[in-house]
């Protein structure tokens, strides 16, 4: 675990702590586990991270890309890329595609994390469909892009030194009908602005 992880995992647990002194944990227990989740990659919940300069070592991995639906909400939803091939701390770029195959409006949200759950910690993601709700209109195609990295601080731990391919999933969830709403998911992401290097996928 790099070090602002620990940093920011003490702070998390002093935050347990105070609000079960208090008696107010039942209320913040959701948000509080979800940084918790965070913070140590649990059950493999990715990072977020802000665009920059990232040391590309030569290691690579494969990163596989799987895409489902929750039975309550009629999209169709994919990867158009099975794979991609990486390497440690270079920026990578990955699109998803949705359908909503019912004739109304409606807004779903995606969960998501990566496989093994140890690598959570270190899959890092700069843009996502995901950060946001997303509705697409009656019989919409629309394409989802992620941005991603893979954190070099993968070298320094040795538990992840067997790690050579890292699974990406995404389920999309019913969230209501759309009254008059449109789709956003491209908002602030232009491609041409990423600095992408040549990355392999399929």
């Amino acid at each position: 675990m790099t070090p602002m992880a620990k940093k920011n995992l003490r702070a998390v647990s002093i935050a347990l702590l105070a609000l079960t002194a208090s008696g107010s944990l039942a209320a913040f227990a959701v948000p509080l586990y979800e940084i918790f989740c965070q913070v140590t990659g649990y059950g493999g919940t990715t990072q977020r991270a802000d665009a920059g300069d990232h040391v590309v070592l030569d290691r690579v991995m494969s990163v596989r890309f799987d895409g489902s639906v929750d039975a309550d909400l009629p999209w169709k939803f994919h990867p158009l890329q099975n794979t991609q091939t990486v390497k440690v701390g270079e920026t990578a770029l990955a699109f998803f595609e949705a359908t909503n195959l019912s004739d109304e409006p409606i807004t779903g949200s995606a969960a998501f994390n990566v496989t093994p759950y140890k690598a959570g910690l270190y899959f890092s993601k700069i843009a996502c469909f995901c950060f946001t709700e997303q509705t697409l209109q009656p019989g919409e195609t629309v394409q989802m892009p992620v941005t991603y990295f893979i954190d070099p601080d993968i070298a320094d731990d040795k538990k992840l030194d067997d790690v050579t391919e890292i699974t990406l999933s995404y389920t999309f969830f019913f969230q209501g009908i759309a009254e008059g709403k449109g789709n956003e998911i491209h908002a602030g992401l232009k491609t041409s602005d990423m600095g992408l290097g040549d990355i392999s996928g399929e």
